[in-house]
């Protein structure tokens, strides 16, 4: 029973899936051969030598999952830091009104757990929503509740601009990317290609008036960072190379993730499947995770940051 429950945690984790989907193949001709057995004794010792290949397959499988499993686990025990980034997608205003009611969920939900949950930069739209922002949260299990948020989010509603009364579907984008306290990733200065601005907004006289934001460009992948939310200019810069630095750690990630899905692909195939990843249907108090195929009613309490079902 145990090893079957690891088995599925092993097929639900995208890192292992490929290897636990070849070790159920494993168990179905083991079954298979078992069934040979008993069927034919003139073939018996071709099965068995079959068996015991088998069986040092599985184990080799087993073994190799679990190491992943728990390099894994280490990556977040040594992350309580992670960078989200919020962005209206397709639907114009009602898509940035919408991030920043995303951006206030995930505030909310981090107040409740103690999270420090801060402003990095943002860019307003006309009617006061989000056409970008990325935040800052810091806390205790921050990367394990919070890795599986990236994708697309989708909103279905009546916007308070629609006078006919039809749903509206606007979409936006969340990416969460993990600082580690212990990134290996050396950057060279010379590809650091650094701009400093005024700040603006809040923050009184000396944040307008002195060039404290900073915006890092990583010339040879053409990656642009900015920072505001500190006073210094020093502080900005230094919390800019961290979220560089996680960008370019996230992209080596998903190069490695895309190879390892295109051999994946080559042998098994695969199914169409969307980017989305939820869904807020607010006229009929609905939430839907595509992912598990899942929905939940008490939209008003979700959006408010009672996320603990979801994550």
């Amino acid at each position: 029973m145990v090893m079957e429950e690891n088995l599925k945690i092993f097929l639900d984790d995208r890192r292992t899936t490929f290897l636990a989907q070849e070790y159920e193949r494993l168990l179905e001709r083991e079954s298979d051969l078992e069934d040979m057995k008993k069927g034919d004794q003139d073939i018996i010792v071709l099965v068995e030598e079959e068996l015991e290949e088998i069986g040092k397959q599985k184990n080799i499988l087993w073994k190799r999952m679990e190491e992943i499993t728990k390099e894994k686990d280490i990556q977040e025990e040594d992350c309580r830091r992670v960078v989200l980034e919020i962005r209206a997608g397709a639907g114009g205003v009602e898509a940035s009104l919408f991030a920043a009611e995303l951006a206030e969920m995930y505030s909310r939900y981090a107040e409740k757990l103690g999270w420090k949950f801060s402003l990095i930069d943002s860019s307003i739209s006309e009617l006061g929503g989000y056409k970008e922002a990325i935040f800052e949260i810091e806390g205790q299990d921050v990367c394990k509740k919070m890795i599986n948020e990236g994708g697309v989010h989708r909103v279905q509603r009546v916007p308070a601009t629609e006078k006919q009364g039809r749903i509206h579907t606007s979409t936006v984008s969340v990416a969460v990317l993990p600082i580690r306290k212990n990134s290996k990733l050396e950057i060279n200065p010379a590809d650091i290609e650094i701009e400093f601005s005024r700040s603006g907004g809040a923050g009184g006289q000396n944040v307008n008036k002195v060039e404290t934001a900073v915006r890092l460009i990583h010339k040879p992948t053409g990656l642009a960072v900015r920072c505001t939310s500190e006073r210094s200019q020093g502080r900005n810069k230094e919390k800019a190379m961290e979220i560089l630095k996680s960008k370019l750690e996230n992209m080596s990630s998903s190069k490695s993730s895309k190879e390892e899905a295109d051999a994946r692909r080559e042998q098994i195939g695969t199914a169409d499947r969307s980017e989305k990843i939820r869904t807020y249907n607010i006229p009929q108090n609905r939430i839907t995770d595509h992912r598990i195929k899942k929905s939940w009613s008490n939209l008003e309490g979700i959006l408010g940051g009672d996320l603990d079902d979801l994550i």
